[in-house]
């Protein structure tokens, strides 16, 4: 862990994607639909009951399909459906390009067309852009980083950091 020493983490707005149990402690995710340890981060945390504020670090640079998955998942939260593309990405990372994402997208009853048009949009690449570049001023070097309180906590939740959130 380490505290904040570049610009502050934003806090919490209607813009981002939370969801978890009202009054549990909010954690703030950092992460990368390609990541394999964000798909660790993201079981370990459902399971423990946080209210989660995910946002996005997708790195073309680090992980080519990066930028376009979290532009995917965007373009579903445009027909309230980012939970359940978040969950389809994270549940199988072995299928994630095209093909695949369409078949995602069917299952969860989406306009296709819609849905392929918000994902190209420059609002959608914005709104991706602009989670990683706040997460790039505040210090964020690496999926997934969690963030409570203000303090970093870098990689997969492990259970001594979960007790000290006295869950």
């Amino acid at each position: 862990m380490s505290e904040l020493t570049s610009a502050p983490i934003p806090p919490v707005d209607e813009d981002d994607h939370v969801r978890g149990p009202d009054g549990a402690p909010v954690v703030i995710v950092y992460s990368d639909f390609a990541c394999p340890f964000c798909a660790v981060a993201h079981e370990r945390m459902l399971d423990a009951g946080l209210r989660v504020a995910y946002r996005h670090f997708a790195l073309k640079a680090k992980r080519p399909r990066a930028p376009l998955l979290a532009q995917a998942a965007e373009a579903a939260a445009l027909q309230d459906a980012f939970w359940p593309m978040h969950d389809a990405l994270f549940a199988d990372q072995g299928r994630q390009d095209d093909p695949h994402l369409w078949e995602r997208v069917e299952r969860l009853g989406l306009d296709v067309a819609r849905f392929d048009r918000d994902r190209r949009s420059p609002e959608v690449a914005d709104r991706v852009k602009r989670d990683v570049r706040s997460a790039m001023r505040a210090g964020v070097a690496t999926t997934p980083t969690l963030v409570v309180g203000g303090v970093l906590h870098q990689g997969p939740p492990d259970q001594h950091w979960l007790d000290s959130l006295g869950l």
